[in-house]
């Protein structure tokens, strides 16, 4: 086992790549002069692999941070492509090395002639630069064109990600197509839900951290995902508990959005949903789909053609997200709408309930900001016994109260509460009475009343 690796950036663990290049740079420099490469050499280029593959192995530097499980050929194409950008005088050896080059970095002939591959061999690694190979489709390197001339260079994140700090930090990869990313940090400190619920989360971690005991040690059989569905109302914390997930892992969340993806034309939906997976196979990110309930909805009668092809998409879909190596997170505010032939298919069904007076409570006092003055009459309790709000609805009302507050210049009060809970009630779209604030409604104020 190797030693365990320090808090650095991950490119001060890789000195023995770099010096394994300036090695071969210098055995290919003496072979064009003609020049044979003797057993003192070949002996020391022994040693530098070694050092090279106990890097690559699955405690090693590079797997240890970033986990992508790749093959030898792969590992020295990253390694050549990475050079030039982490050690500069690489980049200069690459470039006295290819005559006209304009540019420090390496072309898939020169690794072929750098690491003296056979026929056999530059087919693999011809192979391993194909797009839909995994340095292309994990989005690791850049090339424009299948040609043995063009450079090949790294992602910009996976350099930002070696020259910062290394295991421990979250891996920010790239989003695929058709997400973006969810910049909402939240522990399971933060999550104010009921005690089974919590444990149901917890139990869906299971699935993705034991995936190793369960499967690869006791043989259990290996599923895809795992995919839970969250259901519950609007503002119940669906994606503020994806996103705790997403925490717990040190990976990112990605929200996917469907409106990008589904086309009108004929298998242009699946073309895009196979971009999306394929670029996010085996890669440390949380995925989530919104309203789940339009896609896995009860189905209905086919009619004409297009329900038809609508029923092939959704089960392209399924397919893709059931054999998809990382989480999917479904969450939907309908979930008597969904086909219960969908919901046996997932790993964890977990109902976000509307929260109670207690978790009313605790969730204003969380949610009105820390720092703020408050009047000594605002009392959490109070407050989650005054209006029936889901945890969405006391965040918006919390920061509204806040605002109004502040641009008063004076602490939080009860009217600035009963103010913001009145707008906050306004938007639900219907008529709405100052009865509907309960204890609150003495506080409002009448100005508000009027304008109603």
């Amino acid at each position: 086992m190797n030693a365990p690796l320090p808090d650095l950036p991950l490119v001060a663990s890789l000195d023995a790549e770099w010096r394994r290049l300036d090695f071969l740079v210098w055995c290919l420099s003496r072979n064009r002069q003609g020049e044979a490469v003797g057993d003192t050499e070949i002996t020391r280029l022994r040693e530098l692999q070694a050092e090279v593959e106990a890097l690559r192995e699955a405690d090693g530097a590079w797997e240890a941070t970033l986990g992508f499980g790749l093959s030898p050929i792969e590992y020295d194409i990253l390694a050549c492509a990475l050079g030039p950008e982490l050690e500069p005088r690489l980049g200069w050896s690459f470039q006295n090395l290819q005559a006209g080059a304009a540019q420090p970095w390496a072309t898939r002939s020169l690794i072929q002639e750098l690491l003296a591959l056979d026929a056999g061999q530059a087919e693999q690694l011809r192979r391993a630069l194909e797009p839909g190979a995994a340095l292309r489709r994990r989005r690791l390197l850049r090339l424009d064109h299948d040609d043995p001339y063009r450079p090949i260079t790294p992602e910009p994140w996976l350099v930002a990600r070696l020259v910062g700090n290394g295991a421990g930090r979250p891996l920010d990869v790239p989003p695929p197509p058709g997400a973006v990313a969810v910049d909402l940090a939240a522990t399971w400190d933060d999550l104010v839900l009921p005690p089974s619920r919590l444990a149901m989360l917890r139990e869906f971690l299971l699935w993705i951290d034991q995936r190793d005991t369960v499967v690869g040690q006791w043989g259990g059989q290996k599923v895809g995902g795992p995919v839970a569905l969250f259901a519950g109302p609007s503002g119940t914390g669906k994606t503020f508990a994806a996103s705790v997930i997403a925490h717990a892992l040190g990976w990112r969340l990605y929200r996917v959005d469907l409106g990008r993806l589904v086309s009108k034309y004929v298998g242009e939906t699946e073309e895009n949903l196979n971009r999306l997976f394929d670029a996010a196979h085996g890669q440390p990110m949380v995925l989530q789909f919104d309203e789940a309930d339009a896609l896995f909805s009860k189905r209905g009668e086919v009619k004409e053609a297009r329900d038809r092809y609508a029923n092939m998409e959704v089960s392209h879909l399924l397919t893709r997200i059931e054999a998809h190596d990382g989480p999917c997170i479904l969450t939907t505010n309908l979930r008597k709408q969904l086909d219960s032939a969908f919901t046996r298919r997932f790993q964890m069904v977990v109902e976000f309930p509307r929260p109670d007076a207690l978790s009313r409570a605790e969730l204003w006092r969380r949610l009105l900001p820390p720092r703020a003055p408050l009047d000594a009459a605002v009392d959490p309790v109070f407050l989650g016994n005054a209006v029936a709000l889901t945890g969405g609805g006391i965040r918006n009302a919390a920061l509204h109260a806040a605002y109004l507050a502040a641009g008063q210049g004076g602490p939080i009060g009860l009217p600035h509460i009963a103010h913001a809970l009145w707008r906050e009630l306004a938007k639900e779209g219907r008529e709405i009475a100052v009865q509907d604030l309960g204890l609150l409604a003495a506080h409002l104020p009448r100005e508000l009343l009027d304008d109603n």
